[in-house]
């Protein structure tokens, strides 16, 4: 009898601590994107833009983040305009980011003012949420300084 109660508490805490041992870590947008496989490609590009202190400081952030499959859909001709041109590389990528919270449930359709100064599309139709022409995928990607969303789109900001 001794041994099975043993047994069961010992099970116990190892669950408990197993369930301890999975639960991420939270982190800045910079390191949420970092972490993650299919934004492997942006977290290259906010590097080489220099915007990586930017997006592990206090924000808040959020970060439309385009997945690979999204800069896979753009022509090889613009990616490699971008990687010449530093100043518009950090341009399209601050495009991406809102200097606020939003979650999902709290976007309203309309502007919002990015970290480049221009105005983004917003739009909430039931569960899915748009930005500009893309949709986003994943939702809520929680960081410590704001809230990451993965994008099925890179978006390009308007012409000055």
């Amino acid at each position: 009898m001794l041994n099975r109660r043993f047994l069961v508490l010992t099970a116990i805490a190892t669950a408990a601590l197993a369930g301890c041992a999975t639960r991420p870590t939270p982190v800045s947008v910079a390191d949420t994107i970092a972490a993650n496989p299919s934004l492997s490609t942006l977290n290259g590009l906010v590097a080489k833009a220099g915007l990586t202190d930017m997006l592990k400081g206090t924000g808040p952030f959020t970060v439309f983040a385009p997945t690979n499959d999204a800069f896979k859909a753009v022509p090889a001709k613009t990616l490699d305009e971008l990687a010449k041109d530093p100043a518009q590389l950090k341009a399209v990528l601050a495009y991406h980011v809102v200097p606020a919270k939003v979650m999902a449930a709290d976007v309203k359709n309309g502007k919002a003012k990015t970290a480049n100064g221009d105005d983004l599309s917003l739009a909430v139709a039931g569960t899915f949420v748009t930005v500009e022409d893309g949709m986003v995928q994943t939702a809520d990607i929680a960081a410590t300084n704001g809230v990451v969303h993965t994008l099925d789109r890179v978006l390009i900001p308007p012409k000055r």
